[in-house]
C-alpha cells in the first residue's frame, strides 16, 4: 500500500495525440485521473519540467511513439506525493527528479558491465510512460535523483537531461586536458557543457546559427562564437555535435586536429553526407555518437554542477503554453533551456 500525502483527483497535461511538424498541433490537452504509484514508484508533484528537443522529435514523429497519446517530459523536478509498495529512498515532501532513463534490465552484459545505457530493454520517460508535461508523474525510485531543496526547481529542471546528456557527450568527446573544444549548435545541453568544459580548463570554440546563443556563449566564457559553418580560429582536438544536422558532421570531422574526436549528442540525426576519408577521417580523427546516459552519469554531473556553480538560463513557461514552448525550440527562439511551470 502506498503512503501518501494529500493527492487530488484530477490532473491537466498534454500528449502527443498525431505526431507531424509542430505548426499541425500534435499536442493535445489532456485531462486525467492522478495514477497510484505502483510497486517501487513516486508520485511526483510536478514543481518544473524541462522541454528537451527530444519531447520536439516525439511530438514531430522523428521518434516513433511507442505507445499512443503520450505525456511527454524527462526533466522533471516535483516534490514526493505518494509512495508505492517497496520504495523506501525517499519520503513524501522530499524533492526528487525524473529523468530520461526509466528502466533497465539490470541484467544483460549491458548492464552488468556498467553499459546500462546500452541495455537493449532500457524504457525512457515521456516516451514508454507518461512524462512531466502534467501537474503530476510518476517515477520509478531506482532510477529517480535526490535534489537540492534549497535551489530553483525551474533552474534544476535542465540538468535532468540537458546536462546529463551535455555531460555525457563532453566525456564521450575525448577532450583532453586544456584541450581545445569545439560546439556545434548552442541549445541546453550545449549551453550547460560549455561551462563544465571551461571550469575544467578546456578552450571553447562554439558553432551556431543563431546571433542569441552566440552572445550567450560568449557570456559564459567561450573563446570564440561564429556561425554554425565557420571554421575555428583553431584545429581542435575535440566537438561535440549537438544541432541534430547531419550536414555539420563533415563541417566538424574537418576542423578536428589529429587525433581528435567528435561526440554526435542527439537522439535524432538528419542524413549525414559522404564523408571523403582523406579530408575527414585520415590521421585518426574519431567520429562518436552518444547514447543516453547511466545513472551514475546522472550523479557524477549533478555533483559536479553543484560544485562548479553551472549558471543554467531560462525560459519559462505556463503548463498551458507548452505547444508554445515546442513551438519555440523549433524556430531556435529559445535562449539556454525551455521550463514548464505547472500552476
Amino acid at each position: 500500500m502506498d503512503v501518501s500525502a494529500s493527492v487530488p483527483a484530477e490532473q491537466s497535461g498534454w500528449a502527443v495525440r498525431t505526431p507531424g511538424p509542430i505548426g499541425t498541433g500534435p499536442l493535445a490537452r489532456v485531462h486525467r485521473t492522478v495514477p497510484a504509484p505502483g510497486p517501487g514508484e513516486l508520485l511526483l508533484n510536478v514543481e518544473a519540467c524541462g522541454v528537451c528537443r527530444t519531447d520536439l522529435h516525439l511530438a514531430e514523429g522523428d521518434l516513433l511513439p511507442r505507445r499512443p497519446s503520450t505525456v511527454p517530459g524527462h526533466e522533471i523536478v516535483g516534490r514526493v506525493a505518494a509512495v508505492g509498495a517497496g520504495a523506501g529512498l525517499f519520503r513524501v515532501g522530499d524533492r526528487a527528479g525524473g529523468a530520461w532513463l526509466r528502466g533497465t534490465c539490470g541484467r544483460c552484459r549491458y548492464c552488468l558491465g556498467g553499459r546500462e545505457n546500452l541495455c537493449p530493454r532500457s524504457t525512457y520517460t515521456g516516451w514508454d510512460a507518461d512524462g512531466g508535461f502534467a501537474d503530476t508523474a510518476l517515477v520509478p525510485e531506482a532510477f529517480a535523483y535526490r535534489l537540492p531543496e534549497d535551489q530553483d526547481a525551474v533552474r534544476l529542471a535542465p540538468l535532468l537531461c540537458a546536462g546529463i546528456i551535455g555531460y555525457r557527450s563532453l566525456r564521450r568527446s575525448a577532450l583532453p586536458e586544456g584541450g581545445r573544444l569545439g560546439i556545434y549548435g548552442f541549445g541546453a545541453s550545449a549551453h550547460l557543457a560549455a561551462q563544465v568544459a571551461v571550469a575544467e580548463g578546456a578552450t571553447v570554440h562554439v558553432l551556431t546559427r543563431s546571433a542569441q546563443a552566440r552572445a550567450l556563449a560568449l557570456d559564459l566564457g567561450a573563446a570564440s562564437a561564429g556561425g554554425a559553418y565557420d571554421r575555428p580560429p583553431e584545429p581542435l582536438d575535440s566537438a561535440i555535435l549537438f544541432a541534430p544536422v547531419g550536414d555539420l558532421v563533415p563541417v566538424a570531422m574537418e576542423a578536428l586536429d589529429r587525433s581528435g574526436t567528435l561526440a554526435i549528442a542527439g537522439i535524432h540525426l538528419s542524413d549525414i553526407p559522404v564523408l571523403n576519408y582523406q579530408r575527414h577521417l585520415f590521421q585518426e580523427r574519431n567520429l562518436r555518437s552518444v547514447t543516453s546516459n547511466t545513472r551514475e552519469d546522472g550523479r557524477e554531473f549533478l555533483a559536479l554542477a553543484g560544485r562548479v556553480g553551472i549558471r543554467v538560463t531560462v525560459s519559462t513557461y505556463p503548463l498551458s503554453g507548452a505547444d508554445q514552448a515546442l513551438a519555440d525550440l523549433a524556430a531556435d527562439r529559445v535562449n539556454g533551456a525551455a521550463v514548464l511551470v505547472p500552476g
